[in-house]
């Protein structure tokens, strides 16, 4: 490769985040390149998921009175540093899908000038579209969708809100979140910001990006564990108005009143909506913690020397056999590489795992690799380079049991 084994490893001696890795729970001999999918497991998440069991053995229902029930606000208020929130602006809640169906339904229920589009981005991850689709159906409102590459301006004409990811899923493509902010405000519209592949990848600024309404997920990036809860940023001077349609008992100005008629919290626990569950919440906890003590800055540089690493070491092999690098530059790139064989990039990525390099694989031909910059270091990008440059060059890849495909890919 061009690049020596010897310069990751001085680049490894001068990681600043080098002491996390120690922080996970990693299996031996995996090279884990999918924290874009599910993030590695903490080592402190065993031990806090365990206290909750032995708290709900020992109190009983009291646990309720002794965090379960504020954990909403609670971590909503840890994760808010890394996504340039406030306090009392973030809520830990349900998942990505519900929380975007709630602030749908928010801010079109407060519009009153006509303007009736709930405008998508095609290309995106395909639940924020079937959403929009969904709340159209049962509402007056019309779906449509920005094409791909389109220019958002040309669009926005009856546009009541976009939904736009700050970082693509499948190109890793970021936006500008300031600019594209004020040009949809500037156009009479309200842009919803899924924030599932930069929470915990990048530094992230809702407020000073004039954000008001963001959603995303804690499992990816943030390591909260499978299923963990999702989250929703609705600006403060943006929540005391208008009505969510998923208006759950949690999310009621006083839930233990239980009045027959709903009336909002006046915060952002109005976006809440029932009952959650105490263990996803301590494991996501546990992460929270360990994210207290993260430079952003520092893992925003990390990320971007790791994702130009992965593509220096097989910028050769990739050209020689067709396999095309659709990575934007640094400057507009999430934490992640892509890379597109639309014949062979299931198998290839198949064969990878075999070997113990965890990468994903979304239709059609995207082979997605996401780096993680708290566990992973640079020797690990460097090994999992040579894996790749091994099964592509020896034909590995075209063993017929790497074509199965499996349910989940």
């Amino acid at each position: 490769m061009s690049v020596s084994l010897e310069r990751v490893r001085d680049l490894d001696r001068q990681d600043p985040l080098a002491d996390f890795k120690r922080r996970f729970a990693l299996p031996e001999g995996i090279l884990y390149l999918d924290g874009n999918s599910l993030g590695a497991q903490p080592r402190a998440a065993r031990d806090a998921v365990a206290a909750t069991l032995d708290q709900w053995r020992d109190e009983l229902i009291k646990g309720w009175n002794q965090g379960w029930f504020d954990a909403p606000e609670r971590l909503g208020n840890k994760l808010a540093p890394l996504l340039g929130a406030g306090e009392g602006e973030v809520v830990v809640t349900d998942n990505i899908t519900l929380n975007l169906f709630k602030l749908l339904g928010f801010i079109t229920g407060q519009r009153t000038d006509g303007r009736h589009v709930v405008l998508s981005e095609g290309g995106n991850f395909p639940t924020d579209g079937y959403i929009a689709q969904g709340f159209c159906r049962l509402t007056d409102h019309e779906h449509r969708v920005l094409p791909e590459g389109a220019d958002l301006a040309e669009h926005l004409d009856g546009v009541a809100v976009v939904v736009l990811s700050e970082v693509n899923y499948r190109t890793g493509r970021r936006r500008d979140m300031a600019a594209t902010t004020r040009l949809v405000h500037a156009q009479g519209a309200e842009v919803v910001w899924d924030l599932a592949h930069s929470a915990g990848a990048l530094p992230v600024a809702l407020n000073d990006s004039g954000a008001r309404y963001a959603v995303g997920c804690t499992y990816k990036y943030l390591n909260g564990g499978p299923g963990a809860p999702g989250f929703l940023y609705v600006r403060r001077d943006c929540q005391g108005e208008g009505w969510q349609p998923l208006s759950g008992w949690h999310g009621h100005a006083a839930p233990f009143a239980f009045d027959a008629d709903y009336v909002p919290a006046t915060n952002i626990t109005r976006f809440r909506t029932g009952t959650h569950s105490a263990l996803a919440y301590s494991a996501l906890e546990a992460s929270l913690a360990l994210w207290a003590d993260v430079d952003m800055q520092a893992l925003r540089e990390k990320s971007l020397a790791l994702t130009e690493l992965f593509r220096e070491c097989l910028a050769d092999v990739l050209t020689s056999h067709g396999i095309e690098d659709i990575t934007p530059a640094s400057e507009a790139r999430g934490s992640q590489v892509s890379l597109v064989d639309t014949e062979h990039g299931y198998a290839i990525v198949q064969a990878l795992i075999a070997r113990g390099v965890i990468g994903d694989y979304r239709e059609p031909g995207l082979l997605r690799f996401g780096f993680t910059p708290l566990y992973l270091s640079h020797e690990d990008v460097w090994q999992a380079a040579r894996h790749f440059r091994e099964v592509v060059e020896s034909g590995e890849y075209r063993d017929p049991r790497f074509r199965v495909r499996a349910a989940v890919t």
